[in-house]
Parts: structure tokens; C-alpha cells; sequence
């Protein structure tokens, strides 16, 4: 199943995201893709806020993985460098580790992300309006979709 949301602003995409950190669990695995500048990280930011996080958020495009205390810890990955390479960086480690991990450019990782998740993409439909697929994969993830859209 999918679900479709109409963002028409960065503020729009913010509050979904807030929605979704409403229904958190621990090991709530968000898997974003859609081509830059489409709202991926202004997605991770929402979660960010609502989770209590002050820091700024940014892609950790050179990082790979940037981690932050809040309610629930916050996994935030960009993996677009990575071109598929995820020998000796341990991502899969944080698939359990009791936090939130939103994960930037996930389609180039997919041979190693867990059977359940919530696939996001993201599609550019003017310059402020997005159109967000959300694909849930696995029962809670389906339950999630249903509780916040």
C-alpha cells in the first residue's frame, strides 16, 4: 500500500514530520529519497524539533552519520557518497540501537535496510510544493501511516 501528501511548504513538510515523531517507536527506521533540494533534510529537521534537539540540523553528506540527544536519539545518515559501499561503516548497528534513524539517499544503500521501514520519496512539483510517496513496510509501519495521515 501507499499513501500520498501534498506539501505546499517547508512548514507542511516540518509537521508531517512532527506528525510521525508523535508516533515514535524505537527503532523507527525512515528511509528517504528524492532528488536534492526536494525537502529530505527539512523532513529530518521536523523529526529533530519534535524529538527536543536545539542542534542545527544538516545533511551529513560528508559524514555519513550524525547522531543527537533528544527524546529518542536521533540516527540522521546521508548515504549518497556511499554508491552502495557499506563495508566497515556499521550502519546496520544502528537499526537497533533504540532511536530514531532517518536515512537520506537510502535507495543506493537498499540491499542492507531492514524489511521493515517507512520508505518516503520525495518529488519535486514546483518550487514550493512536494509530493511525498510513503511506502510502509511491515504491519507497525502501516499502523503508522494510518495514525498520522
Amino acid at each position: 500500500m501507499e499513501y500520498k501528501f501534498t506539501s505546499h511548504s517547508e512548514m507542511d513538510t516540518v509537521e508531517l514530520a512532527q506528525n510521525f515523531e508523535s508516533e515514535k517507536f524505537p527503532n523507527l527506521i525512515i528511509c528517504l529519497d528524492g532528488e536534492l533540494g526536494s525537502g529530505k533534510t527539512v523532513f529530518t529537521k521536523g523529526i529533530a524539533d519534535a524529538l527536543g534537539i536545539k542542534d542545527t540540523i544538516t545533511s551529513p553528506t560528508f559524514t555519513i552519520i550524525k547522531e543527537y540527544d533528544g527524546e529518542l536519539p536521533l540516527y540522521h545518515m546521508d548515504v549518497y557518497r556511499l554508491d552502495g559501499k557499506t563495508d566497515g561503516i556499521g550502519i546496520e548497528e544502528y537499526f537497533t540501537k533504540g532511536g530514531v534513524v532517518v536515512i537520506e539517499w537510502a535507495e543506493t544503500i537498499k540491499d542492507i535496510l531492514p524489511e521493515e521501514r517507512l520508505d518516503i520519496k520525495f518529488k519535486i512539483i514546483d518550487e514550493n510544493k512536494r509530493l511525498l510517496v510513503l511506502t510502509p513496510h511491515g504491519k507497525k509501519y502501516e499502523e503508522l501511516c494510518e495514525a498520522v495521515l
